[in-house]
C-alpha cells in the first residue's frame, strides 16, 4: 500500500517516540518530513528510515521550533500539499532559558511550536481529503498560568513549565479543531505512551513501554480510518478520554488569543 501522493510531517522526528511515530507513518508509504534541529541528526534519521521502510520519500528541514522566524521559512519553502502533521517536538531544559527570541524555551517549542506550525501550514492542508493535525500532549499536564505563561514572576521548574506546555496543547488542539473544521481538516491530542527518552529523563524518570508502544496513539489517530471526521477530542491509550482543560470554552479562547499574538 503506497500513498506517495500523501505527505506528512513529523516534529522532533529523531527523539524516541518521534522517530517511532516517523517510521510507522512511513511504513504506509506516505511522503515523510522529519523537522528537527540538528541536521546531523536528521540526515541519519532519513538515512535509517529509508532502509527500515524501503521507501525513498523521505526528506528533512532543518528547524528549531522555539523560534517564529524559522517555521514562517518553512511555510515560506514548503510546496505543499500537506496531508498530516504530527507536532512532537518537545524540550525540557532545568533551567529556566530564553530563545534569542526573548520567550521562555518550554513556552516557545512545546506550546507556540504546535500554535506556530498549524498556524504556517494549515494552508496547504485545506481541502485535502482526510487532512489530519495530531498534537502529542500528555496526562502529565495541569497549572496552566495564562498571567504568567513564561514564568517571569513565578520560580522556573521544568516540570511545571512542562505540565502546562501540555495542558496548552490540549487546549489549543480544540480551539484549532472548532477553526479549521470548515477546511475539512481534523485536529487531536493525545498522550503518547510512558518512553525512555531523552524528554523523561529531563524529570529523571526512565518508562516502561517502547518507543513503539509510545507511538500507537498518535499513529492511531493519524492513520486508523476510525478517527476519519473526528476532530477536537483527546486520547490516551487509543481511546478517547473526556479532557478536563477544555470545558471553559473562555478560557481555551483566551490561550488561542494569546498565542496569536506571539504569532503575527
Amino acid at each position: 500500500m503506497h500513498n506517495h501522493h500523501k505527505h506528512a510531517i513529523v516534529t522532533g522526528a529523531y527523539g524516541a517516540i518521534g522517530l517511532a511515530i516517523a517510521k510507522g507513518i512511513a511504513a504506509k508509504g506516505f511522503s515523510v518530513t522529519l523537522v528537527g534541529r540538528d541536521k546531523a541528526k536528521l540526515e541519519k534519521t532519513r538515512d535509517s528510515l529509508i532502509r527500515q521502510t524501503s521507501n525513498p520519500g523521505i526528506t528533512y528541514e532543518v528547524v528549531d521550533l522555539g523560534l517564529h522566524q524559522e517555521i514562517v521559512d518553512l511555510g515560506r519553502r514548503w510546496k505543499g500539499p500537506l496531508h498530516l502533521l504530527v507536532n512532537n517536538a518537545a524540550t525540557a531544559p532545568r533551567q529556566r532559558i530564553q530563545t534569542p527570541e526573548g520567550t521562555e524555551v518550554q513556552w516557545a517549542t512545546n506550546v507556540l511550536g504546535y500554535f506556530r506550525m498549524i498556524s504556517y501550514l494549515e494552508q496547504f492542508m485545506e481541502n485535502q481529503p482526510d487532512a489530519r493535525i495530531v498534537n502529542v500532549a500528555s496526562y502529565w499536564a495541569g497549572s496552566l498560568d495564562l498571567r504568567d505563561p513564561c514564568f517571569r514572576e513565578r520560580p522556573y521548574n521544568n516540570d511545571a513549565a512542562y505540565r502546562q506546555a501540555k495542558q496548552a496543547n490540549r487546549m489549543i488542539s480544540v480551539a484549532f479543531a472548532d477553526r479549521l473544521a470548515p477546511k475539512g481538516i481534523t485536529v487531536n491530542a493525545c498522550h503518547p505512551g510512558d518512553v525512555n527518552s531523552k524528554l523523561s529523563n529531563a524529570f529523571g524518570f526512565g518508562g516502561s513501554e517502547s518507543p513503539e508502544q509510545g507511538a500507537e496513539t498518535p499513529l492511531y489517530l493519524s492513520l486508523s480510518d476510525e478517527v476519519r471526521g473526528v476532530t477536537g477530542k483527546y486520547y490516551e491509550h487509543l481511546q478517547q478520554v473526556a479532557c478536563p482543560f477544555v470545558k471553559d470554552a473562555r478560557e481555551v479562547e483566551q490561550l488561542y488569543q494569546l498565542c496569536n499574538t506571539w504569532t503575527l
